[in-house]
């Protein structure tokens, strides 16, 4: 029994790579990819980059008004994950088996949160370009609706994992709605939203110098402008500032989460 179990799992996973393989090799026919002239010109890509892509004396002049785009990029991630994740809350809860008032609300508010969340957040700015032109608002309103999105998704499978014995001994006492929400529901299932909360920030942040090559704001405007105006010093600057920064956020949510969890 458990050597068939075994047999099966690895017919499956030969399956796998067999089909990925196949699409693989479909997708170089149709795009008409040439992999040997692809992994030819990598010697040529780490040549150029070594003599033109890396920071200078005279780019570092450039660094208080890189700092200043960086804390924009920032400031703007956050907010519109914070704001995403109140609303995202709402949602969940209406949205949550374990939670929802009835059933065509929970619906309602779970197909509302599929549909933000699976379109991606480039093509929420491209729409959002003819409401709100060039500008950090366009960015914002972007990561908010992508944050929103994901975060309902994640919010009601939380709820639905964490909350469910005990808000059906509070319906058990004859508690009320709200009692059952600020009592039980929200108190267990706050580290764990905090935990998206801080992953979807540092997804914002990332998604976010994506968003400015858009929007024409922060950080990712500041390295197109200086890559296409051939600055590639300072361009190089601008990446490095920016893992700097994905890598100190990055320590700060896995410090976060080590305290909440």
């Amino acid at each position: 029994m458990q050597a068939d179990y075994f047999v099966k799992k690895r017919r499956n996973a030969l399956g796998f790579v067999f089909l990925l393989g196949a699409v693989t090799f479909l997708a170089i026919i149709i795009t008409e990819y040439n992999v040997a002239k692809g992994f030819a010109s990598l010697p040529k890509a780490v040549e150029w980059g070594v003599a033109n892509f890396y920071p200078t004396q005279e780019s570092l002049t450039k660094l208080p008004d890189i700092f200043d785009k960086l804390i924009e990029t920032l400031l703007v991630s956050v907010a519109a994950t914070t704001v995403g994740a109140v609303v995202a809350i709402l949602f969940a809860i209406l949205g949550s088996n374990t939670t929802r008032v009835n059933a065509f609300f929970g619906s309602v508010s779970r197909g509302i949160a599929t549909i933000f969340r699976n379109i991606d957040v480039a093509a929420w700015a491209m729409i959002l370009l003819f409401s709100f032109g060039q500008s950090s608002l366009t960015g914002y309103f972007a990561l908010f609706f992508g944050s929103f999105g994901f975060l309902t998704r994640a919010f009601v499978e939380t709820i639905d994992e964490v909350s469910g014995g005990a808000v059906e001994a509070l319906k058990a006492t004859g508690a009320g709605y709200f009692s059952i929400i600020f009592q039980s529901v929200i108190p267990s299932s706050l580290p764990q939203m905090i935990s998206w909360i801080l992953f979807m920030i540092e997804t914002n942040i990332r998604s976010a110098t994506l968003i400015g090559l858009l929007t024409g704001s922060g950080i990712g405007f500041t390295f197109n402008l200086y890559y296409k105006s051939l600055h590639y010093d300072v361009a190089s600057l601008v990446v490095i500032v920016i893992i700097v920064a994905i890598l100190f956020i990055e320590f700060v949510s896995n410090y976060v989460r080590r305290v909440i969890l």
